[in-house]
């Protein structure tokens, strides 16, 4: 399973103030903004059309965790923190780890889809400390862990709800007028106004990524959907290509439920992790690609600025959204390019989430 340096709960625990705690919540945000864009890229590398069963649970995902992303930086407001955002070190370096060392030696880069990244790279991300287990799961997948001397994703938010807790006292919740909160439903986003709100939002996260316990579902009480599974069992239906439903005789969970079509012509072969430096300068696919670059990172300056008092940026913030989408199309699809189906690769050039300083226009160095 994916685990947390332990340095990071251990000191975590030893904070005994409040504004020890902005270090971890501003860690928190970098987590959950980590994973967006290696998921986002294996939904946009799904041909239009095709797999879509595969892209709409993965898109599903990835909203999610612009909630959780969202929710971490706004309890971070709530308790007197800014959120930094728009800063070269908050990308992860992709192929690499991800923040506070999650992984150990898991190296998570930029890929087209498939049902290996799935299962080794996505579902170790989600992974909780205690999987349920579902029928094949176990003997399909089973490996020799070592021990757990590490803290899951799940662990490392209880330990935040359990030192805002110890630190109540102390903390001075406010600045609702700050927090981003709209675009996502009022039951999983919500002011944090007290010590309550802020333990909630935390469950929020911690249920959509792992499930409850006992239970591959966000909400066990809620209707049991391919949409409700938590985003580890997700990822675990697409890999075994069938979804998880409770077991016929009553017994469990398994892989029971409507097939999950993989088609792998339906997959854009784009090259992993692309970088805007692997095109020579001054060609069609450097200036698409830094284009990418330019409109991400300017993505970024909107959420920085949503979350440091200006709650209205995140309107621009989904219009960059969907400019990324608009541009994806073009550096996944070579038909779309003028005059790219002449070049001899005929392949896709890929999507690269590297920073570019946006405030003096686009950066080509």
């Amino acid at each position: 399973m994916l685990k947390i340096d332990p340095k990071f709960v251990r000191e975590l625990l030893a904070a005994t103030t409040p504004e020890q705690l902005h270090f971890f919540l501003q860690k928190a945000v970098e987590l959950e903004h980590s994973t967006i864009p290696p998921y986002l890229t294996a939904q946009l590398s799904l041909k239009p059309g095709q797999n879509r069963e595969i892209g709409a649970l993965i898109h599903g995902i990835v909203m999610e965790e612009m909630l959780h992303m969202t929710i971490a930086a706004n309890i971070l407001i709530a308790i007197g923190g800014h959120p930094r955002i728009n800063t070269p070190d908050f990308i992860p370096r992709y192929p690499g780890p991800l923040p506070m060392g999650i992984g150990g030696d898991l190296t998570v880069g930029i890929e087209a889809f498939s049902l290996e990244l799935t299962r080794d790279i996505f579902m170790a991300i989600e992974e909780p400390a205690d999987p349920v287990p579902i029928h094949q799961l176990k003997q399909l997948y089973a490996t020799n862990q070592p021990a757990p001397t590490f803290h899951t994703i799940g662990e490392f938010y209880d330990s935040i709800k359990l030192k805002l807790t110890e630190l109540a006292d102390q903390i001075r919740f406010g600045h609702r007028d700050k927090q981003v909160l709209h675009y996502f439903p009022e039951a999983v986003l919500f002011p944090i106004v007290d010590l309550d709100s802020a333990l909630a939002a935390i469950d929020v996260i911690i249920t959509q990524g792992e499930g409850t316990r006992g239970s591959p579902y966000q909400d066990p009480k809620a209707p049991e959907k391919l949409q409700d599974l938590a985003h580890y069992y997700k990822f675990d239906s697409i890999a075994h290509q069938r979804e998880i439903t409770p077991c016929p005789d009553g017994d469990g969970y398994c892989f029971g439920g409507r097939p999950i079509p993989f088609d792998r012509q339906g997959v854009w072969p784009m090259p992993p992790t692309p970088k805007p430096e692997d095109y020579p300068q001054n060609t069609q696919e450097r200036t698409l690609i830094e284009r990418f670059a330019y409109s991400y990172s300017s993505l970024l300056n909107a959420l920085h600025r949503a979350f440091n008092g200006e709650p209205a940026q995140m309107d621009t913030a989904i219009g960059l959204m969907f400019d990324l989408k608009v541009l994806a199309a073009s550096l996944m699809d070579p038909a779309m390019l003028l005059g790219y189906k002449e070049s001899p690769a005929r392949r896709p050039i890929g999507l690269s989430f590297v920073y570019r300083d946006v405030q003096n226009g686009m950066s080509y160095d």
